[in-house]
């Protein structure tokens, strides 16, 4: 039964928008900036580096947070464990307290990836930071990064329920990137 009551937690907290909330606080509504996306990239543009790297660790700790303890109770190759780490990236795709209108997940996943492994979650951070050097999209290195974690940790040894989790993660954050990669394809997303 932990597992119902660390899922219900990891969705509520997870439909936290910090970085709706952090612009707000600064007067602005995100909403309307750049993208008009609540993630750090957008909060970055519209605010400056140092609340992008807030909204981003706020963002990661409410991933990082559940998981974290879920994985400390539950057997990593448990269904439970499936749901307590795709509960808090769902909430903020898909936030209760915003109409369901959230951002992309990719912090939140990062953080989820963070307490199952940390050093697959830094292999992830060196490939997301290597695309954006490379490209300078911050899209499609946080899309390539995402799919590089199922592979890393089949790499390590993961049982199978953990990377069917890093596998929907990866999916739902290419969904949430839809226009990303419609604009990627016609060459007019902005680059860093």
């Amino acid at each position: 039964m932990d597992w119902f009551f660390l899922t219900l937690f990891g969705y509520l907290l997870g439909s936290v928008l910090f970085g709706e909330i952090i612009a707000k606080a600064k007067g602005v509504n995100i909403r309307e900036i750049g993208s008009g996306n609540v993630g750090a990239t957008n909060v970055g543009r519209a605010l400056g580096k140092r609340y992008a790297l807030l909204v981003f660790l706020l963002d990661a700790g409410k991933g990082f947070l559940p998981a974290y303890l879920g994985f400390r109770v539950m057997d990593t190759g448990s269904t439970g464990m499936v749901l307590v780490g795709l509960a808090p990236v769902v909430g903020h795709m898909f936030p209760l307290f915003s109409r369901f209108r959230g951002g992309k997940g990719v912090a939140t996943a990062f953080g989820v990836l963070t307490a199952l492994s940390p050093v697959v979650a830094v292999l992830a951070f060196l490939v997301w930071g290597l695309v954006l050097l490379v490209t300078r999209y911050v899209s499609l290195a946080s899309i390539i990064s995402s799919f590089s974690s199922p592979f890393l940790l089949a790499v390590f040894g993961y049982q199978p329920p953990v990377l069917i989790l890093a596998l929907l993660v990866a999916l739902l954050i290419v969904i949430r990137h839809r226009p990303n990669i419609d604009r990627l394809l016609r060459g007019e997303e902005p680059r860093v």
